[in-house]
């Protein structure tokens, strides 16, 4: 089965006489689809069709990396200090302000555990300490002996 160059189809025709229609239209006969009965075969530019081709995936992978910005993970504890609090709060506001996600976890440690509420209230404040730049795309989600909330960057600031 044979495809012209502008999408049309030329029926089923010997593979002598496809190659003799793309030469004389000055472009390739590239196979598309070998499996089916009777095999795919498309007049085309090669050389085109593998640039466009390496474009879109280029062009795919860009949109992906865009899409996964960089995560920054904070360590903070059930008995974390007020200063220590505060300094992971302002290093982290400057990176959600740069665009990128804030990962903020808590690990419990031996007879923390029985109160996890503790380690919640401690990622709620690091949350609400930064309301302005930051919204919550996970809340606090216990997982073992840690627990972890995710902020990202405010759109609407």
């Amino acid at each position: 089965m044979v495809i012209g160059p502008k999408g049309e189809q030329l029926g089923t025709k010997a593979i002598k006489d496809a190659l003799t229609l793309a030469s004389y239209a000055g472009f390739d006969l590239v196979l598309i689809n070998p499996n089916s009965n009777p095999p795919v075969c498309k007049i085309m530019d090669y050389n085109k069709f593998k640039y466009e081709n390496k474009k879109r995936t280029k062009e795919n992978l860009k949109k992906q990396r865009e899409a996964n910005l960089e995560m920054k993970e904070y360590r903070l504890s059930v008995t974390i200090d007020v200063h220590d609090f505060d300094t992971r709060v302002k290093n982290s506001s400057k990176y959600l302000e740069k665009g990128h996600r804030v990962k903020a976890t808590v690990k419990f440690k031996g007879r923390e555990m029985a109160h996890p509420e503790l380690g919640k209230d401690v990622l709620l404040r690091f949350a609400e300490a930064q309301k302005e730049i930051a919204v919550i795309e996970q809340n606090p989600k216990l997982e073992g002996k840690v627990m972890s909330i995710i902020l990202g960057p405010n759109k609407e600031k």
